[in-house]
């Protein structure tokens, strides 16, 4: 499975943006999907996931700004991300994650997003 994240821009400090990720197969089988950033010099970091249930978590710095959902019609993953600050600024990928007998770690190329004071 394949993963392509999109979206990504320039958006001025309280814009918003919304990411899509777009799976080559079904998303049905993940046991989880997410969103992670990674800042200029810092590490990635977890912000986002959904399970199939459709329960989500976030990071506190995005808590209340920022809203993941799923598709699985479309096989999509999406990241709402509404008042965004500077600190927002990073590439952000999408993961999904595959457990069976092994486990599977599927991630998107990055998307950049860069938010302007």
């Amino acid at each position: 499975v394949q993963l392509q994240a999109s979206g990504g821009g320039l958006v001025q400090a309280g814009g918003s943006l919304r990411l899509s990720c777009v799976a080559s197969g079904s998303i049905s089988s993940f046991n989880s999907m997410a969103w992670y950033r990674q800042g200029p010099g810092l590490q990635r970091e977890l912000i986002a996931g959904i399970v199939p249930s459709g329960r989500t978590s976030y990071a506190d710095s995005v808590k209340g700004r920022f809203t993941i959902s799923r598709d699985n019609a479309k096989n999509a993953m999406y990241l709402q991300m509404n008042n965004l600050k500077p600190e927002d600024t990073a590439v952000y990928y999408c993961n999904a994650l595959h457990i069976h007998t092994t486990v599977s770690n599927y991630w998107g190329q990055g998307t950049l997003v860069t938010v302007s004071s």
